[in-house]
């Protein structure tokens, strides 16, 4: 080109020979949608408990959380994925889910974290199979990035426990609903 600009071709890891566009595309898609979602729950939970004893607790867990979501960003750019046009959705109801389950209390509220990273910890477990029976050296970063996430949410969980989570009036019930809940936003988001 004139005048010394250079041209730059754009470059993405989505141009990886031989990566499964459509499984890449899926498992992107979703994971973005779950993290952002964790994100406006531990936004609410902070609305309704941020200035109580657990607040730093849910605090720490959010923050890590920011990480996971801003990598999905990344990834999102660098893969080509459009996100799920049901994020406008699940801004409002992760943040009522978050709110509402910190109405509860404490104790709510980590039944919540429970519920939710449990639902998270299994649908990472699932994708990691998926991409080393594809082939773990074509999705090893990816691989690295989802094993790393997983070990997270699972910590959220264990600390939902530590803090009393089942002991949550109708805890049992609670836990079902908002795992079905997960199940559901799982389905849609890796399809819409």
């Amino acid at each position: 080109p004139r005048g010394g600009a250079s041209l730059r071709l754009c470059s993405t890891r989505g141009a990886q020979e031989g990566i499964s566009k459509p499984v890449i595309d899926r498992i992107i898609r979703v994971d973005h949608a779950g993290e952002y979602g964790a994100n406006r729950i531990y936004a609410g939970q902070m609305a309704v408990l941020g200035r109580s004893s657990v607040g730093p607790v849910i605090q720490q867990m959010w923050n890590q959380e920011k990480v996971h979501l801003k990598k999905f960003n990344e990834l999102m750019v660098a893969y080509r994925v459009r996100p799920t046009v049901l994020l406008p959705f699940w801004n409002v109801a992760g943040f009522v889910l978050g709110a509402g389950s910190a109405l509860l209390g404490k104790k709510g509220a980590m039944a919540c974290t429970v519920a939710v990273e449990e639902s998270i910890s299994e649908h990472y477990n699932n994708q990691i199979r998926t991409l080393i029976e594809e082939d773990p050296e074509k999705y090893k970063e990816l691989l690295q990035v989802i094993k790393q996430f997983r070990d997270e949410e699972q910590e959220h969980h264990d600390i939902g426990l530590e803090h009393d989570a089942e002991a949550t009036p109708a805890y049992s019930v609670l836990k079902t609903a908002i795992q079905l809940g997960c199940k559901a936003a799982i389905f849609l988001s890796e399809r819409i």
